[in-house]
């Protein structure tokens, strides 16, 4: 009976723990003929304390999680995000667009498609 109680006081700590199951459990670890305010608290304060265990495992494991990554060297989505704006900068700065050609070479083909519309003209033979 006491391991019962026990197993059951773990699971309300790592799992999910309802308000009537703490109820249950108060009953279960309280004396019995305790008071039903009495019961009541200790309820209350087994989901406050789940609750806190609970989010104590998840911050432990995503901590966990987070330093095996970066033992194996894979990249955080901070990591990639800024790789991604430095090379935007360096995109930006070298006068290119996302496909990685040069912005440029239009404004280039135009230039030198209005100059030779200006040279076809001055060497007509009118001029």
């Amino acid at each position: 009976m006491l391991f019962d109680d026990l197993r059951a006081t773990i699971q309300a700590a790592l799992g999910s723990l309802t308000p009537s199951r703490a109820q249950q459990l108060a009953k279960d670890l309280m004396e019995p003929g305790a008071a039903k305010e009495q019961v009541a608290k200790t309820a209350a304060e087994l989901m406050d304390w789940s609750q806190q265990n609970r989010e104590r495992m998840s911050t432990f494991v995503r901590r966990e999680i987070t330093q095996q990554m970066k033992a194996v060297g894979v990249a955080t989505q901070s990591d990639v995000d800024a790789l991604k704006k430095r090379v935007r900068d360096l995109e930006r700065a070298g006068g290119m667009t996302a496909s990685g050609k040069k912005k440029s070479t239009t404004r280039t083909r135009r230039a030198t498609g209005s100059s030779r519309t200006a040279s076809k003209g001055s060497s007509s033979p009118s001029g």
